[in-house]
């Protein structure tokens, strides 16, 4: 009896600690609102409540706004904690050159090089006016990191690559992605810029906000689900 007890007791402090963390980050979150300074997705999928929060950016070389937001988001993702994880989606909206950049970023995400060639390729990009035309000549550029050119061509013209870059146009889809760079925060939230949203230092606040909104959700759930374990080892 006294062992439910206790248990019961600790569950019960556990969620209330909990609640206390989450009530800045729910403060934080009334500045900014649903439909106004970032749009919940119709279609999401809810993530695994593993205690991580992916935190997307949908992006393209060829886009001179991407070029201009890499710095803010460099600097971003050095002050994020572990439990945040920071993908990119490469996107195309029909475009063939954007499909080229895209399927060479995607090949170098296979070849494991994609995060270490990104800030390099966009300055070759924008700062050196460097443009690669075609497959081959983003192979040699790719080989300066450590992977062969002629590995990379085969790769980016793999089924592998194919399969990666149609799931990643259908979730430019399903986010309702239509411009760049976009950042989507847990498959559930779109923040894009807009008169309302309107540098990237606000856009990145946004999704900090929504970030420790998410990560305060899960963490209750957890407690929960412990606290509900717990009781029911106690019967």
């Amino acid at each position: 009896m006294i062992k439910t007890t206790t248990k019961a007791w600790t569950g019960a402090f556990a969620a209330a600690a909990l609640m206390l963390l989450a009530f800045p980050a729910m403060a934080q979150n009334a500045k900014y609102q649903e439909g106004i300074h970032y749009f919940k997705i119709d279609q999401a999928q809810a993530p695994a409540n593993d205690g991580n929060v992916v935190v997307t950016e949908a992006f393209s070389y060829m886009c001179s706004h991407c070029n201009t937001f890499e710095p803010f988001i460099a600097n971003w993702q050095k002050r994020q904690p572990e439990n945040v994880n920071f993908v990119r989606i490469p996107v195309i909206f029909g475009r063939r050159t954007w499909e080229l950049y895209a399927r060479a970023y995607v090949t170098a995400e296979m070849m494991g090089v994609a995060e270490e060639a990104h800030g390099p390729l966009m300055d070759a990009l924008w700062k050196e006016k460097r443009i690669m035309r075609s497959i081959d000549e983003l192979a040699e550029f790719y080989s300066e990191f450590g992977v062969t050119a002629s590995e990379f061509v085969a790769t980016s013209q793999s089924f592998a690559v194919d399969a990666k870059l149609r799931k990643d146009q259908t979730l430019v889809q399903t986010y309702g992605v239509n411009g760049t760079p976009s950042m989507i925060v847990a498959g559930k939230y779109l923040i894009k810029g807009s008169k309302d949203v309107p540098n990237y230092d606000t856009l990145l606040d946004v999704v900090d906000t929504l970030v420790a909104q998410e990560a305060a959700a899960m963490a209750s759930t957890g407690s929960e689900a412990a606290e509900a374990e717990a009781a029911a080892e106690g019967r």
